[in-house]
């Protein structure tokens, strides 16, 4: 099997010469995939590189023995607030025996380190911990504490970063955080065409379509057959998109991509920011939105994750359901999602309703509900911060010539115990990747080529200087 050769390669090769790219294969080694996450194992396996350098440790435990966070602090002298630099330890399944690689294995090959989580987020979280590191080898004096931290549950848990806010907020306060979101994206010839960093999040929300009929012997099919009453409300959903909902940053974001562009696309970009035209604006839409990345950032975005009918195979079931998930642009609210949703279905029959408040235990779902409405109050995060000016400055340093935009990230962070703080966040995921290396996050062969990790720790790293370092 394929896997068999990965794991041979693995054992073969030598260690990659870059430090960064070293600390990837490690952390890639450590399964945390959630469920059930073992995030516990990777802040144990992190306190044996932290602690050495003279770090403050914190492992946080939670309730499930299997998870913790980990924090490291660099302690500086105190005049200013602490700046934090977060990534989350978990990642998600896979689907082994379509990798060419042992997805647990951190394969070094042809440039790239492989591997579940390479992306999204454990190639950020070992830029991150490389750069915090340099700072402690390099004995750099600080003006500010700059803390490290490794987080549970992003991908799906209770015991995320709202959990750990609650009853250690002391040891996550800061000025603002860097966290995972915005892309620095090549041509197709391998140049960086741009870099985003997100100072906004969407947030995510489930509705739930549920269709009734009467339950009886499949011999004598009824006119109210719930799966097909339910067929039907979700044809209507697959023909219908949400309109583009511009949110300043998106408005920066696109007319970057204007300038960074060859007509027609780059029409398509000003007419979408610009235009009064609605036909201009919709054929703006439709070309752009043939990149799902873009398509994602400008509106709301309709997933059907989940479908659930019958039980045997002579009954006609009485109900039948849907799951669908929304990304939300920021200011969405779900009530007027759901009458959004019920006037294109129109049809009594079927019912929308809010999937994530049905047979939640009671701490996850007051949880849950707590994210949603910090994640629909959190204003963008100012671009008049040090640590915005310096990501700036530093990204022009690492990629000279390139512009620099705010972004919008197309999906959900962690970043609301933030946030909801009124503490600016801005995200990127700080490595150089292609539009086919994106396409792989949360699919096969996730892959992050060693060059980008070096430039990405250099950014980071020339980043703090400017941030914390005495000056």
């Amino acid at each position: 099997m394929c896997v068999c050769v990965g794991l041979a390669l693995a054992a073969d090769a030598p260690r990659p010469a870059s430090a960064t790219a070293a600390l990837l294969a490690d952390v890639i080694r450590v399964d945390t995939s959630n469920p059930p996450g073992n995030e516990a194992k990777l802040a144990a396996f992190l306190k044996t590189k932290f602690e050495p350098l003279g770090f403050q440790i914190d492992i946080i435990p939670t309730p499930d023995p299997k998870k913790a966070h980990f924090i490291a602090r660099l302690k500086g002298d105190g005049s200013k607030k602490p700046i934090l630099l977060a990534g989350h330890a978990d990642v998600v399944g896979v689907e082994r025996e379509k990798w060419s690689v042992d997805p647990f294995e951190g394969v070094v090959k042809d440039g790239y380190v492989m591997g579940r989580g390479a992306i999204d987020f454990k190639g950020g979280l070992a830029v991150f911990a490389e750069a915090v590191m340099r700072l402690a080898r390099n004995k750099v004096p600080l003006s500010r504490d700059v803390i490290f931290l490794s987080e549970a549950d992003e991908e799906g848990g209770t015991y995320n970063t709202m959990w750990l806010a609650k009853d250690h907020w002391d040891k996550i306060d800061c000025e603002f955080a860097l966290n995972e979101g915005g892309w620095i994206i090549k041509n197709p010839d391998g140049t960086v065409r741009y870099v985003s960093i997100s100072t906004a999040d969407k947030s995510g929300v489930s509705l739930l379509l549920t269709a009734r009929g009467t339950s009886t012997h499949s011999s004598m099919p009824r006119p109210d057959n719930a799966i097909f009453t339910l067929s039907k409300a979700m044809a209507k959903i697959a023909d219908y998109d949400t309109q583009p909902k511009l949110i300043p940053s998106t408005r920066e974001f696109f007319t970057t991509l204007e300038k960074t562009s060859q007509p027609p696309m780059s029409t398509y970009f000003h007419d979408l920011v610009n235009s009064d035209d609605p036909e201009k604006v919709k054929a703006a839409d439709r070309a752009i939105s043939k990149d799902p990345l873009l398509h994602a950032i400008m509106r709301n975005t309709i997933a059907p994750v989940l479908m659930n009918a019958g039980f045997r195979g002579n009954v006609i079931p009485g109900s039948a359901e849907a799951t669908l998930n929304f990304r939300t642009v920021p200011g969405t609210n779900v009530e007027e999602l759901i009458s959004e949703i019920k006037a294109v279905i129109n049809d009594p029959r079927v019912e929308v309703t809010n999937a994530m408040r049905r047979g939640m235990p009671a701490g996850s779902a007051e949880a849950y509900q707590a994210y949603i409405r910090a994640a629909s109050r959190a204003k963008p995060s100012s671009t008049e911060t040090d640590l915005y000016r310096a990501l700036v400055a530093q990204s022009h340093s690492v990629y000279p010539g390139v512009p620099v935009t705010t972004y919008l990230f197309q999906a959900g962070t962690d970043a609301a115990a933030w946030r909801s703080r009124d503490i600016p966040v801005y995200g990127i995921y700080p490595y150089a990747i292609s539009a086919e290396d994106l396409t792989r996050m949360h699919g096969n062969d996730e892959r992050v080529s060693v060059e980008s990790l070096e430039q990405g720790a250099e950014l980071i790293y020339k980043t703090l200087l400017q941030v914390a370092a005495k000056q």
